[in-house]
């Protein structure tokens, strides 16, 4: 065809990228596919995947959470995290206070309501794991492939 310069051509001639060649493409189509997945599992908590992750977070932690490091777990700014925490705390789930000690710090602690989420949360993995062909294994070592990816870029990032 006139005009049209297929994948190889487009390698050979030296035109650009080709988006089924990148990993970011990759990368990003893989997120949204696991995340869309989580959607129909997540429905029944009442939860979106953000506010999953975060609840998740806060359960792992023993004591309140600080925004700031929260946003450093979840690898979100204060712009995306706030109206999210808005949101879980409108439904009862967390809780925001000013630090006593440094008023400049917001905590976020679970509720009562938050964790009894918890424990109706806790076939959420081995549901996902379902929903990408039942093989736990196989997640778990994708998973780490993945972690090790980004400690790789992360410790090659300037700054």
């Amino acid at each position: 065809m006139a005009g049209r310069t297929t994948r190889r051509g487009a390698r050979a001639a030296g035109q650009g990228p080709v988006l089924d060649d990148l990993l970011c493409f990759s990368l990003y189509t893989a997120s949204r596919a696991v995340t869309r997945a989580y959607g129909p599992v997540l429905a029944g908590l009442g939860l979106t995947y953000p506010q999953w992750v975060t609840m998740v977070a806060l359960w792992e932690s023993e004591e309140p959470l600080a925004v700031g490091e929260l946003g450093r777990r979840l690898h979100l700014d204060s712009g995306t995290l706030t109206p999210l925490l808005k949101r879980l705390e409108a439904d009862g789930l967390v809780t925001r206070t000013r630090d006593l000690v440094d008023e400049r710090r917001v905590l976020v602690a679970v509720t009562p309501a938050g964790a009894a989420l918890r424990k109706d949360a806790c076939d959420v993995p081995a549901r996902i794991a379902e929903a990408f062909g039942g093989d736990a294994a196989a997640v778990l070592a994708l998973k780490r492939q993945l972690d090790q990816l980004v400690e790789v870029v992360e410790s090659s990032s300037p700054g």
